[in-house]
């Protein structure tokens, strides 16, 4: 008799691995966002730095371990070779970023993230937002006419901030390409979005798009200073948008000025552009499975999604 298995694989990014060791807690219901798709393996994004913060880049498949709720996993697939990025620049332009010079602020930091692409290979598109998306230049080769494009916004309305991350996402996801994420500028004020920051965290994972922050701080905030002491940018250093951010394997930043902005930018072309790909065949049964990647050099610190969760049952005929 033949056995169809069917898979439904929800994949749940409930934070980042690290060397110091997360939690790996199935999330509670409701709290985390999902995603289906009809697959039979799972693939892994995953960076690895050294203690001090330095990418290695020279690992081999046989350098890493997957653990599949405690099991070992044969690695099916490895690719580690760098290839050319593609970034969705996603800039607020709602009317809460026509104060204290925030727009000039954001200009300077889209300036910081189109440095580090590599002309003619990588790849950057402009995208606004204030209730509505809207493409002011698509995706192609860098540097594009990005910068320019940008200087001609004006900050008008209200913010929709999650919905245009997951327009933009969808949009993206029509290019082809394995690193590609969205690249969001924002005060981080949402006040008019339908969706909520677990939900577009499920879209975006779900099309494999990892989302990055960049929290947008007025020079009148940060004059003269390296930190803020501001109870609302804590909360969105530590809340939502950075919920959002790790959950589909991007991160979040403070703008606080260039010298810190530029690290940003790099820190960002360089994660995406230096990932090793992971592909191994999930268990099929159903429920949460948490995974631990390891290297063989314990010193080593990794990041990486956290887990998967199968839902049905496999179906005979």
């Amino acid at each position: 008799m033949e056995v169809t298995v069917r898979l439904s694989v929800l994949v749940t990014l409930v934070g980042l691995l690290t060397g110091g060791g997360l939690a790996h807690a199935r999330p509670a219901s409701g709290q985390q966002p999902v995603f289906r798709a009809s697959v039979d393996r799972v693939a892994v994004a995953t960076i690895v730095r050294t203690k001090n913060g330095r990418p290695v880049t020279d690992l081999k498949q046989e350098d890493f371990q997957i653990f599949d709720s405690g099991v070992r996993r044969p690695i099916a697939e490895f690719r580690a070779e760098q290839t050319p990025v593609s970034l969705a620049m996603l800039v607020d332009f709602s009317g809460s970023m026509d104060v204290a010079d925030k727009r000039e602020t954001a200009q300077q930091i889209a300036g910081h993230i189109v440095s580090w692409l590599t002309p003619g290979e990588d790849r950057i598109g402009l995208y606004s937002f204030d209730r509505d998306l809207q493409e002011v230049s698509p995706l192609r080769a860098a540097p594009s006419d990005v910068l320019q494009k940008l200087q001609t916004i004006k900050p008008y309305g209200v913010t929709s901030l999650f919905d245009a991350i997951a327009k933009t996402g969808r949009m993206l996801a029509e290019h082809e390409g394995p690193r590609r994420a969205v690249v969001v500028l924002t005060d981080g004020v949402d006040n008019a979005s339908a969706l909520t920051a677990a939900e577009v965290s499920g879209i975006a994972s779900s099309i494999d798009v990892p989302v990055y922050i960049v929290i947008v701080v007025s020079p009148l905030d940060r004059s003269g200073k390296t930190t803020i002491d501001d109870t609302r940018l804590d909360a969105m250093l530590e809340g939502r948008l950075a919920d959002l951010a790790h959950w589909t394997g991007g991160e979040i930043f403070a703008g606080m000025g260039p010298a810190q902005d530029s690290l940003a930018a790099r820190q960002i072309v360089t994660e995406l552009r230096q990932q090793y790909m992971l592909v191994f065949q999930p268990d099929i049964k159903p429920g949460w499975h948490p995974i631990d990647i390891r290297t063989r050099q314990k010193d080593l610190v990794v990041r990486a999604r956290s887990g998967y969760l199968v839902q049905g049952q496999p179906e005979r005929r």
